[in-house]
């Protein structure tokens, strides 16, 4: 009997460690940054960390540049599931370096996206229209809405790096001399109206744009190609300089995107948890569309990671465990 009751009381403490094994990572902080894919990102996070693993997850706001100077210098917060890390590269990789930082998955498999891009009907009934070049040798399937003899090439606002950049492709690809204008849309709400007026019509449109976002998952676009290798130099020396007079044809690099973990975090999360975020990444295409259903039902957050959690099980579930998948399925 004695020896029974040693055994049930073993197994019983083997299960106990196997229950709790999972919330070894604790208390976690997630910064969640002020843009709509970097917040549901982080509720998806939180989720998966609090009801797959057991951890004691809390969402914190944060924005690129302040949220990864403080996990460098303070040790918090504890992830940054959306970095971009483009912006600010020698930090990030100082923080790498010198051991107070972990890189993770790249949060964007396929990076964060810029550059031209015209209707995919557009594309489908003018399969030669493949490259910025293509587009400007037909200003007549692309008219300026102000004057319908020329083509148009619509622009973000000023102060965007993507608007001075286009402006210098503008000049580099001959835009002028192919019979387009560039056209400023005023800002984000006139560039976004333009290619909504333009898709609900089904009319032409060349212009600036950028995934993920949740109007690229409502209205289905070609991002045109560039028809050039990325030069860095010449990116530097004059196609993100708004005044020089002479740009080169280039192709518009793609902006890493990944998720940061403090070392501190990394050695207590445990090696189930850190695998996660290890291997939890989604494309623009994937984000983009799930972007537009939280907008057309003023979703939140949560309510973004729970609907992409319902939906696309094929897709989470290889990123943890059968038995942490089960555990996600059953909170939902």
């Amino acid at each position: 009997m004695k020896k029974l009751l040693a055994s049930t009381c073993l197994v019983a403490g083997f299960l106990a460690v196997a229950g709790t094994a999972n919330a070894a990572c604790g208390d976690v902080t997630i910064a969640s940054m002020n843009w709509q894919s970097a917040e549901v990102l982080a509720a998806l996070d939180k989720f998966i960390l609090t009801e797959g693993f057991g951890c004691n997850a809390e969402i914190i706001v944060g924005d690129t540049v302040p949220t990864i100077t403080s996990m460098i210098e303070k040790g918090e917060p504890d992830v940054a599931p959306e970095g971009w890390v483009g912006l600010l590269p020698e930090v990030v990789n100082g923080g790498i370096g010198d051991g107070k930082l972990v890189a993770a998955a790249d949060s964007l498999s396929d990076g964060g996206v810029q550059g031209w891009w015209i209707p995919k009907y557009v594309a489908d009934a003018h399969p030669d229209i493949k490259t910025i070049d293509d587009a400007l040798k037909h200003p007549e399937l692309f008219p300026d809405p102000e004057d319908k003899s020329k083509g148009g090439v619509h622009n973000g606002p000023a102060g965007w790096g993507g608007t001075v950049v286009t402006g210098q492709f503008y000049k580099a690809y001959g835009g002028a001399a192919a019979n387009f204008t560039l056209i400023d849309t005023g800002s984000a709400a006139g560039l976004d109206g333009s290619i909504a007026k333009a898709y609900e019509r089904k009319e032409g449109w060349v212009g600036y744009y950028w995934a993920p976002t949740a109007l690229l998952g409502k209205y289905d676009m070609v991002k045109l190609d560039h028809g050039v290798a990325f030069n860095e130099a010449e990116w530097k020396r004059c196609n993100t300089v708004a005044d020089c007079a002479d740009p080169k044809k280039n192709d518009w690099p793609k902006d890493k995107v990944q998720t940061l973990v403090t070392k501190g975090f990394s050695d207590r999360a445990g090696a189930e948890v850190m695998g996660y975020l290890g291997k939890r990444s989604w494309t623009n295409d994937t984000v983009n569309k799930l972007m537009a259903w939280m907008t057309d039902n003023q979703a939140t957050g949560e309510d973004g990671a729970k609907h992409f959690l319902e939906e696309n099980e094929p897709l989470w579930s290889q990123w943890v465990s059968p038995e942490v998948a089960e555990n996600i399925k059953a909170a939902l």
